[in-house]
């Protein structure tokens, strides 16, 4: 099969900056109490015209400049959401037109938190067999319509956003190992009950605040350190490495005590850890995709280095790639 690699990155961070000292305002909480338990400290939050396919086409035009590709060489766009623009068409299909890349089939993938490494997983995989040459994948959210602005619990966490990576054949390096999992057996701690086949949009449902994201804090973090070490020692394993052949892990950007935890279980220094949650906090499926893109633009990663992406949401889902730079 073909060596596949990542030839372009972009991102979008809407402009709007909600800060732990704006949150103080809204709900009992503080500055101290969310730095302290989550890393974050401000988060950006969508403008009221701004589509999830709006943010995603802004980086997704970033990540094709990068790349040096134009819309027309584009043979598929795979979109990672859990915030789509409507339940159908596809968000996909929106930034299809918008770029104008017509050429492109499209479609949607929802992993949640994980939906970016879902979603570069399955690219690689149409591209090593020769379907298409260039595939465009993209995580995007605004989580901001979905979150329950009077749950100090959830509010202070999540935040808008979208990256953007442009896969195509490369001569050498790529795509070394990847792996996905699921346990759908968990699909009660973080969801979002309202508007879907089970509960459709109702009074009922608007009054019992159905569609605002719903979480179990406690049971997930504990189930997302054990996850995500997992996850990263398998991708490590099928790729015939050690954590010490890592150059940088760009982990999802749930939760510090998370990721910290994270690294510790696998023995990876901090310094070989990428983050940004302190500026954008938890925004899904584009948490892993922005935290790429900053890490290539900011020299964290050069030719030749070997990056582990690794990812969990929903579902619960989980997947991790290993990627030679």
């Amino acid at each position: 099969m073909k060596k596949v690699g990542i030839i372009g990155v972009g991102e979008y961070l809407p402009k709007k900056v909600l800060t732990n000292a704006d949150l103080e305002k809204m709900v009992d909480t503080s500055d101290e109490w969310i730095t302290t338990r989550t890393g974050i400290k401000e988060r950006r939050i969508a403008a009221k015209h701004e589509a999830t396919s709006e943010l995603a086409l802004k980086a997704a035009e970033e990540a094709l400049k990068d790349a040096g590709i134009k819309p027309l060489d584009l043979g598929l766009i795979i979109v990672a959401t859990i915030t789509p623009d409507m339940q159908f068409p596809s968000t996909a299909a929106f930034v299809q037109a918008k770029l104008g890349a017509k050429n492109a089939a499209a479609f949607d993938i929802s992993a949640a938190c994980a939906g970016f490494v879902y979603a570069l997983v399955t690219a690689q995989q149409f591209i090593a067999r020769g379907c298409y040459k260039n595939v465009l994948v993209v995580g995007a959210e605004v989580l901001s319509t979905v979150t329950d602005w009077e749950d100090r619990n959830t509010c202070v966490l999540f935040g808008d956003g979208a990256g953007a990576a442009v896969l195509g054949e490369v001569k050498s390096g790529g795509f070394l190992s990847t792996y996905l999992g699921c346990d759908g057996t968990y699909t009660e701690i973080l969801n979002l009950p309202g508007g879907g086949s089970r509960n459709p949009a109702s009074h009922k449902t608007l009054e019992s605040r159905m569609h605002y994201m719903k979480m179990c804090g406690n049971e997930l973090f504990k189930l997302a350190v054990k996850i995500m070490a997992d996850a990263a020692e398998k991708a490590l394993e099928k790729a015939g490495l050690s954590c010490d052949d890592i150059t940088c892990l760009i982990p999802h950007q749930a939760n510090i005590r998370i990721i910290l935890a994270v690294a510790k279980r696998l023995g990876l220094p901090e310094d070989k850890i990428y983050l940004n949650i302190e500026k954008y906090g938890n925004i899904s499926s584009a948490s892993t995709a922005t935290a790429l893109c900053e890490a290539v633009r900011e020299g964290r990663i050069r030719k030749g280095d070997i990056v582990l992406l690794d990812a969990f949401g929903a579902g619960l889902v989980w997947g991790a790639c290993v990627i030679k730079w």
